[in-house]
């Protein structure tokens, strides 16, 4: 048996994937019909495309392939892949169960279907690899590059170019979250005695000045490359992890801007500052390859601190919530309360698992 970051990552997958099913959560009510009529609905339904298609299949896909590699890794060989894709098509259905109580979801048996069909193909694709020897090539690799309690880095550097594809005010800007917290809070609070307790900012928010804006950019390139330092040694491995972590960054980014204005403006988002700012944050990674691990904790601290409060001391534009609406109303419904989560919290996931680090009295090397 050994240890792998698969358990972790593929229960986060599951979580998310019920976020995003369930999402926005609210409406809640009996239909006055059976929650199981999906199933003797007609193949095809008349309202599928092929995008639903890829989606329901690409979506189940890395929780199969998770909960395999997961299980082989745990010493299951033989029961790894029908497990596997037997909690996928158990998930789908109780996913598909609960939508009928909710007004903003269609349940589909045709979505079941498709969605055990994938975490099918995922967990395959799991044990083709562990045949042909892939995963223990991985894990030779996972030895020579990373620290051996390197799981709960790992785990938030898979997650990260996830949550760059929900769109952000500013690149690489995840964690914007108190504005919408605080009209939350308003809203909530609203006709109640205790709104008058909650801190409220006097001024509005202003617009990140164009210094500002690159520096936000460049902390939040910086901070995944200093999060892998944390978990890696050599000095030359993480140069070509920062150029790795540069090229992924830049990729999702564009990728993020293409699904959401389309292929001609995929690059618009790199203007002079973001450009600058990924200069920087490459520069500042480089300089930085031979800071020792508990240095570049401390370092990816004070970043993601500086990170935080610079993008939350700024608003959200006009065009950036009619995108949000898009994702929200659009195709991208599906997807659109987990990556918004995602994008979000992970900043602060960082931040809690860098403070555990900190805290720790174990040796540096």
């Amino acid at each position: 048996m050994h240890k792998t970051s698969a358990w972790p990552l593929a229960l986060i997958y599951a979580a998310l994937i019920v976020f995003a099913s369930l999402f926005p959560f609210d409406g809640w009510r009996e239909q006055g019909i059976s929650p199981w009529v999906f199933f003797s609905a007609r193949i095809p339904p008349p309202y599928w495309t092929w995008f639903d298609v890829n989606m329901n299949i690409a979506g189940y896909a890395p929780l199969g392939f998770l909960l395999a590699l997961a299980g082989l890794r745990s010493g299951w060989p033989r029961a790894a892949v029908p497990l596997a894709a037997l909690a996928g098509a158990l998930l789908s259905l109780s996913m598909e169960y609960l939508q009928i109580f909710l007004p903003r979801r269609v349940p589909s048996n045709m979505d079941f279907a498709l969605n055990a069909t994938g975490a099918l193909l995922g967990a395959l694709a799991a044990a083709l690899l562990e045949r042909f020897g892939a995963i223990a090539r991985w894990s030779r690799f996972r030895e020579r590059w990373f620290v051996p309690h390197a799981r709960g880095a790992l785990v938030l550097l898979a997650l990260w170019p996830w949550a760059l594809l929900f769109p952000a005010a500013l690149p690489f800007g995840l964690g914007q979250m108190w504005e919408r917290l605080e009209a939350a809070l308003i809203e909530a609070l609203q006709d109640t005695p205790f709104l008058q307790w909650l801190p409220v900012r006097e001024a509005p928010l202003e617009p990140l000045s164009p210094g500002a804006e690159l520096m936000a950019v460049a902390l939040g390139l910086l901070i995944p490359c200093l999060l892998g330092y944390c978990v890696m040694r050599h000095a030359g491995r993480r140069m070509a992890f920062a150029l790795a972590t540069a090229a992924v960054g830049v990729g999702v980014t564009a990728l993020s801007s293409l699904l959401s204005y389309g292929p001609t403006h995929a690059w618009e988002w790199l203007t002079l500052p973001a450009r600058m700012g990924v200069l920087v944050a490459l520069g500042a990674a480089l300089a930085m390859a031979a800071v020792p691990r508990r240095g570049c904790a401390a370092l990816l601290l004070l970043a993601l601190m500086l990170h935080l409060n610079l993008l939350n001391q700024a608003p959200t534009s006009a065009y950036f919530a009619q995108t949000l609406q898009a994702w929200e109303q659009g195709r991208f419904i599906r997807f659109y309360g987990l990556g918004q989560w995602l994008g979000w919290l992970w900043p602060y996931g960082a931040l809690a698992y860098v403070v555990l680090r900190v805290s720790r009295r174990d040796g540096d090397s």
